[in-house]
């Protein structure tokens, strides 16, 4: 089944001679279909990066195993939340989807952090179910250049490697289930769960990437045989039920923010009205709920395994091990505004389903309560994100790219900020543009793609603030004047109108705070114009109506009733008039951050050579550094710096190496592996003597 946007298959750069193979036999890609992007998946990853390419000016097309579900969301009917939210705004910098899908499809908005500074601020929305897919289909469905296309995709199509660029092979596009090719100038692989994905209800495992999916085999196979370093996680669902069958008449009761505030810098206000908003309820469970999984822990599988699971969204019988003799809490959140389903946040077990209905009735509330399915456990394959550049491009293999759970993440919206990423990058690697990249000091999609690349992860990743360092600089109010400038002029992702209104609202931002600058009193005639404001005595005389606006009890629209002229119209603009204060408060903050800033941007622009061989450079390195080094294979003098374990000697003695003697050592070259096609793992000629 296809579905096409106004795609027109653009003809890709001379290909190499045409000696593909797939995993050990050749396959003829003569008449196969050609496209300059191929994206493997219809989840949040995939349908961001084929949204993200196809933006970018590529041609592409989207292989899902269903068309009718993108846009499906497998677990928690919310978006955003602490960490999350920053992603999110900064997906929609970039010009990505989920937030402004989200402002068509949500049913109770929140901004949680409230009592804490905007700049951790954690934007959150319950969502729609059916509306959001619905609106994620439309948007997909109706993007230009890009086809989407219902396939399974089991093999790789693979060539020799293109000089001067890490890699022992090239993907040159990918074999379906029914045997057919389809060439690629890059390929994006979001498979999720999907990667020989196993559920697990209790003593049963199905083979499955999500309750009634089939899981990616092959592909797995592919990845394996390439030498992916592959590793395996888990994670899980609650039972959902029903609605009608829940007693909310003595549980806590938390109402949706009125007026709700948008995910997307392009939405004025979402579709829902703030008086038609859905609550959500608050209940805990007790001692009978823990007994119950205590006495049944052998009838579940999924908890006896090894596999690491989440540690911030953990299983409720993870966390009566964990945490015994507490009570926990369960957040009851509607699924839709039509919908009779509740999703219990916080009651995610595996347990067979005739005890997960004993725990559920042991709550409060949930005494009557209906399972209208159980939950579950998946676990899953993915790879060691290490072997990925911040580009998300592969270090094995050259313009295959990789984003979503499949690196290690969790969530919806650490998958969505990896897929823009990929997307673009895809995009960019076809046109033969440089890479697109966000450091640490730009964004959370920065922190999250370094922390994965640098670091790797042994346990789901998902966002938090406290993962960044820059959290007064890096907020949600200004991510379009941080990504969205360069999202248009370095990628070409971003539309003009979305382009244009950054624009305006950069120079409304400058010109408001130069004008609230320059308008300068004195202490005492502050003090009559603003009678209320306890303005400090100590402070240096005149005072600026910018320092004033860093007051907690003062804002644009206070600061012009005192003084309409020339401040009534800055107040007029509700958006500018809360970035202005915003901006006031964080002042101090960002200044006082620059010069680590500028250090850290200094370390990230000291590249590493990529052909490195570190267990063969003369430099004084332990052996364990050595170690390191190589496991994690870093881009950059800052990436060394925050692999743990790594001393500050060590990283001097790298520099002094790298900056003096690298351009005498040996160029990196494939040694074949007998009776293989693929070249094996790469050595110098000095690093192979030495091992």
């Amino acid at each position: 089944m296809f579905l096409r946007s106004r795609c027109r298959c653009l003809p890709l750069p001379p290909a190499p001679p045409p000696r593909h193979r797939r995993a050990g036999s050749e396959v003829g890609a003569a008449a196969a279909p050609r496209y300059e992007v191929v994206v493997i998946g219809g989840g949040h990853a995939g349908t961001e990066a084929a949204a993200a390419a196809a933006r970018g000016g590529a041609c592409t097309l989207l292989l899902t195993h269903r068309i009718g579900t993108i846009g499906e969301m497998s677990c928690n009917p919310s978006f955003g939340g602490i960490g999350k939210g920053h992603l999110m705004r900064e997906v929609d910098a970039l010009d990505g989807l989920c937030g402004r899908v989200c402002d068509r499809s949500g049913v109770h908005y929140k901004v949680l952090n409230r009592c804490k500074g905007p700049a951790v601020w954690g934007l959150r929305a319950q969502i729609d179910r059916g509306l959001y897919k619905e609106n994620m289909q439309k948007e997909i469905l109706n993007t230009p250049l890009l086809t989407v296309r219902e396939a399974s995709v089991e093999d790789l199509l693979l060539t020799e490697p293109e000089p001067g660029h890490p890699g022992k092979c090239q993907v040159t596009g990918v074999v379906l289930g029914d045997g057919s090719t389809v060439r690629a100038g890059s390929v994006i692989l979001t498979t999720g769960t999907f990667l020989r994905g196993e559920i697990h209800i209790g003593l049963e495992t199905h083979p499955a990437g999500r309750l009634g999916d089939q899981p990616a085999i092959g592909l797995a196979h592919t990845l394996e045989r390439l030498g992916f370093a592959v590793g395996r996680l888990k994670t899980g669902t609650p039972p959902r039920l029903a609605k009608d069958t829940i007693d909310f008449a003595g549980l806590e009761e938390r109402a949706a923010d009125n007026p709700p505030v948008p995910f997307s810098f392009l939405s004025e206000a979402v579709w829902i009205k703030p008086e038609d908003q859905l609550s959500c309820y608050l209940t805990h469970t007790n001692l009978k709920a823990q007994q119950i999984i205590r006495d049944n822990l052998h009838l579940n599988n999924h908890v006896r395994e090894t596999t690491r699971g989440p540690r911030y969204c953990p299983s409720l019988e993870s966390k009566v091990l964990r945490f015994p003799d507490r009570e926990h809490q369960v957040w009851l959140e509607p699924e839709g505004l039509d919908s009779n389903v509740i999703y219990p946040q916080g009651m995610s077990m595996t347990l067979p389903p005739e005890l997960q209905e004993q725990v559920i009735k042991s709550v409060p509330g949930l005494e009557k309560a209906k399972i209208l399915q159980p939950g579950y456990g998946v676990q899953y394959d993915f790879l060691d994100p290490r072997q990925l550049t911040t580009s998300l491009e592969s270090r094995l293999v050259q313009r295959l790219f990789f984003a979503g759970q499949i690196n290690g993440t969790t969530g919806y919206e650490e998958a969505a900020a990896q897929g823009v990423i990929a997307g673009i990058n895809a995009c960019l690697r076809v046109q033969g543009r440089p890479p697109f990249t966000v450091s640490r000091t730009e964004g959370y999609v920065g922190v999250l793609i370094d922390d994965l690349t640098a670091l790797g992860t042994s346990e789901p990743y998902r966002m938090f603030t406290s993962r960044v360092e820059f959290r007064m600089a890096l907020r949600p109010d200004n991510a379009d004047a941080r990504l969205t400038h360069r999202g248009f002029e370095e990628a070409g992702c971003v539309s003009q109108q979305r382009y244009e209104q950054a624009v305006k609202m950069r120079a409304a931002l400058e010109d408001g705070i130069a004008t609230l600058k320059s308008l300068q009193l004195s202490i005492s005639k502050w003090s009559q114009l603003l009678p209320g404001v306890p303005i400090s005595s100590n402070r240096r005389s005149p005072v600026s109506a910018f320092d004033v606006l860093q007051y907690q009890d003062v804002n644009m629209e206070i600061l012009a009733k005192a003084i309409p002229e020339p401040l009534g119209k800055l107040a007029q603009w509700r958006e500018l008039a809360e970035r202005l204060k915003i901006e006031a408060a964080y002042e101090w903050c960002v200044v006082s951050q620059q010069q680590e800033m500028e250090e850290v941007r200094r370390d990230e622009a000291l590249q590493l050579p990529e052909d490195l061989d570190y267990f063969a450079i003369d430099a004084s390195l332990s052996a364990e550094v050595r170690e390191k080094l190589d496991a994690n294979r870093p881009q950059t003098i800052g990436a060394v710096s925050r692999i743990p374990g790594i001393t500050p000697a060590a990283i001097v003695n790298l520099l002094r190496f790298v900056k003096t003697n690298h351009h005498k050592t040996e160029k990196l070259k494939a040694v074949p592996q007998s009776g293989e096609y693929f070249p094996g793992k790469v050595y110098s000629s000095k690093a192979t003597s030495q091992r």
